[in-house]
C-alpha cells in the first residue's frame, strides 16, 4: 500500500503571468508549492512552466482593479490554506498628471492599492486563524521619492511600502510574517504599459535589474520573513540618498529620468505595445 503524500504547500501568486510575479511563481514551483496564479494577461504559456516543475497549478484571468476580479481570484482559493501570498500585482504610468486620463489614473490606484488590500486583508485573515504564513508584498523604491512625471504610481507605492510595514507590526505574535519587496527599474513589460517608451529609466540598461534575480531576492526575504528588502545595490543607494536629500531635490532627479521625450523606444519595446494593444 502506498504511504500517504503529505499535501503541498499553496502559493497564491498576482501578476504571474510575465516580469517578477512570473519568476515569484518559478520559485514557489521549485520549491515545491502548489500555485494559485492571476493576472490580467493570459496565462497559459506561464502556466505550462510552471507545471513542468511539478506544480498543480490553477489560472484565474482577472483585473484586480475591480472588486469582482479579486472576488473571483478569493472563489478560486476556495477553502484551502494558503502558505504563502505573493501580491505582487501592479502597474505603472508614466507622463504629466495633468494630461492623464483619469480612468487610467484610478486603475493604477485600484490595482497597486484597493485591489492589493482587498486580497491581503482576506488571506491575511486565514492565515492568522491557522497561526502561521507569509506574505510578501511588492512595493517599490519609487516609494521613497516624490515621482515627477510618475506622481500617482509612486505615491501608490509609497502607500504600499508604508501599508506592509504597518501590518507586518499589527501581525506580531501571530506567527505570520509580511514582507515587502521593494524593486527599481527592472526590464519587464513596466515600462510599455506605463507609457514610458521615451523616457530615460526605461532605455538605460545599466539602471534594469531581471526579474528573475530581483524575484529570487524577494523570496528569500519572504521565506526568512524579513521586514522588507531593496533589491539591488544601486537602488539600496537610491532609497539612501532619497532619505537625506531635500523633497523637491529627489523630484528634480526623478524628472530627468521619468519626462517623455528624452529618447526613443527600442526596437523590443515597440514590438512590447504591438502586444500590448492587442
Amino acid at each position: 500500500m502506498d504511504e500517504l503524500k503529505a499535501p503541498r504547500p499553496l502559493a497564491v501568486v498576482t501578476g504571474a503571468s510575465s516580469g517578477i510575479g512570473y519568476h515569484l511563481a518559478l520559485c514557489a514551483a521549485e520549491h515545491g508549492y502548489d500555485l494559485v496564479v492571476a493576472a490580467d494577461t493570459p496565462l497559459a504559456d506561464a502556466v505550462r512552466d510552471f507545471e513542468a516543475l511539478g506544480a498543480q497549478v490553477q489560472a484565474v484571468q482577472v483585473d484586480l482593479a475591480q472588486s469582482e476580479g479579486v472576488q473571483k481570484l478569493i472563489t478560486a482559493i476556495g477553502e484551502r490554506e494558503v502558505d504563502a501570498l505573493m501580491a505582487n500585482s501592479g502597474h505603472g504610468l508614466g507622463g504629466a498628471f495633468l494630461q492623464q486620463d483619469f480612468e487610467e489614473i484610478l486603475h493604477v490606484i485600484n490595482t497597486n492599492v484597493t485591489g492589493t488590500l482587498h486580497l491581503i486583508q482576506n488571506v491575511a485573515r486565514r492565515m492568522v486563524a491557522k497561526r502561521r504564513g507569509h506574505i510578501l508584498v511588492t512595493g517599490s523604491i519609487a516609494g521613497f521619492q516624490p515621482g515627477a512625471f510618475q506622481a500617482v504610481y509612486n505615491g501608490s507605492k509609497a502607500f504600499i511600502d508604508s501599508f506592509s510595514l504597518a501590518l507586518r507590526n499589527e501581525l506580531k505574535g501571530t506567527d505570520v510574517t509580511v514582507s515587502c519587496l521593494m524593486p527599481g527599474p527592472t526590464d519587464t513589460e513596466f515600462f510599455v504599459r506605463a507609457h514610458m517608451e521615451t523616457t530615460k529609466v526605461a532605455n538605460d540598461g545599466k539602471m534594469m535589474m531581471q526579474p528573475a534575480e530581483v524575484a529570487k531576492i524577494g523570496f528569500q526575504a519572504m521565506l526568512q520573513g524579513e521586514p522588507d528588502v531593496v533589491a539591488g545595490l544601486k537602488n539600496k543607494m537610491q532609497v539612501a540618498a532619497s532619505k537625506v536629500l531635500p523633497a523637491q531635490a529627489v523630484a528634480e532627479m526623478h524628472r530627468k529620468v521619468a519626462e517623455p521625450g528624452t529618447t526613443e523606444p527600442t526596437p523590443q519595446q515597440q514590438h512590447q505595445g504591438k502586444e500590448t494593444a492587442k
